[in-house]
């Protein structure tokens, strides 16, 4: 039997939500308030178990932490799961009363888009809770946040490009993307602009279709194995985490990774084998910051140019991240680590538990 305060011992709190007529089954995890409320999008996602689902909603908890704060937000670290098939479980019932659920913490947690969540499915559950970003722009909101982060994941590839090769471009440079759904999508067109060569895969033939369409100059390869053992400068991993194992990295011939996937580092100690390789890493939660910054811009009444604008800052973000790497001959994720972590016990000892 899992043992949730084992497994959440840095977490303030974990709530399970339940209501057997809509089939919610939801989990929000809330790893510190110190900066303010938890703010992170809802999974939904057909867990194979609860435990599963536990695992993940802590580590994308504990996650959003750090990005919020390396982003430079006055928010918190929190998540959530919805655990079932949102092609078959998603329903106007299920989302309301998960709206009520998040309401329940009274502000603790702002919830917004995620996997298998969309700027729609936002608006419904605006209907029964206050605490809710990532609405569609019809209903006053931010719209698809998926734009800006990969504007921010490209200002972070060029930070990279800036530190393995002198100048702040991708151009003539050949990128490969894992994944070009929400962020992948946009990514391409970033790149392409910028004057790079992009191979690109998806276990979604539609997306990969719908990209084509848009930039037929874009390869496509038949599998994500297949694209890391290609000839590569820049890897970028923009589906699921864990996306750098060990047989990945033995196998990468790129030099920077810089994508828009959570978690990408499959255990601790991948970013030290990254390092002994000659590949720079660039910390995910530090590049694909762009989307939090874009729903929490809603929070004061959303500018999408306001927001853009603070995106943009991803760039010196990676910098700052990068230099004190070499500084203090640690792996640029450990150094995103302690800036993170400077930043949560200066401000946030002025604070506490928000409540």
């Amino acid at each position: 039997m899992t043992d949730v305060f084992e497994l959440s011992h840095e977490h303030e709190q974990v709530v399970f939500g339940n209501d057997p007529a809509s089939g919610l089954r939801a989990i929000i995890a809330l790893h510190s308030t110190a900066l303010g409320p938890g703010l992170g999008g809802t999974r939904f996602y057909p867990f194979a178990s609860t435990d599963e689902a536990l695992r993940d909603v802590l580590n994308l908890s504990r996650g959003m932490t750090y990005k919020n704060a390396l982003a430079g937000l006055d928010l918190g670290g929190g998540k959530a799961v919805i655990i079932g098939d949102p092609r078959t479980m998603k329903s106007e019932a299920l989302l309301r009363a998960y709206g009520r659920f998040v309401q329940s913490l009274h502000g603790r947690y702002f919830t917004a888009c995620d996997v298998g969540t969309f700027s729609d499915d936002m608006d419904v559950v605006a209907r029964e809770c206050d605490y809710v970003t990532g609405r569609t722009v019809a209903h006053g909101g931010a719209g698809d946040s998926s734009v800006l982060t990969a504007y921010g994941v490209f200002q972070g590839m060029r930070a990279s490009a800036e530190a393995v090769w002198g100048e702040p471009t991708l151009a003539g440079r050949t990128v490969g993307i894992a994944g070009v759904g929400k962020v992948g999508r946009h990514l391409v067109r970033h790149l392409t602009e910028d004057g790079a060569s992009v191979v690109v895969t998806d276990v979604n033939a539609d997306a990969v279709l719908r990209v084509r369409e848009e930039h037929p100059d874009v390869r496509v390869v038949g599998s994500t194995e297949t694209l890391v053992s290609e000839r590569l400068d820049v890897y970028s991993p923009n589906a699921l985490g864990g996306a750098l194992t060990d047989d990945v990295v033995e196998t990468l011939t790129a030099k920077v990774v810089c994508g828009g996937a959570n978690n990408q580092l499959a255990h601790p100690g991948v970013e030290k084998r990254l390092e002994e390789r000659g590949i720079l890493y660039a910390p995910d939660y530090c590049v694909n910051a762009g989307g939090v910054i874009q729903v929490a811009d809603e929070l004061e009444g959303f500018s999408f140019e306001r927001a853009q604008h603070r995106a943009s800052g991803i760039f010196e973000t990676t910098r700052r991240v990068l230099e004190l790497a070499r500084t203090d001959g640690v792996p640029p994720a450990i150094a995103a680590d302690r800036l993170a972590e400077r930043r949560i016990h200066d401000v946030g000892r002025l604070r506490g538990i928000y409540l």
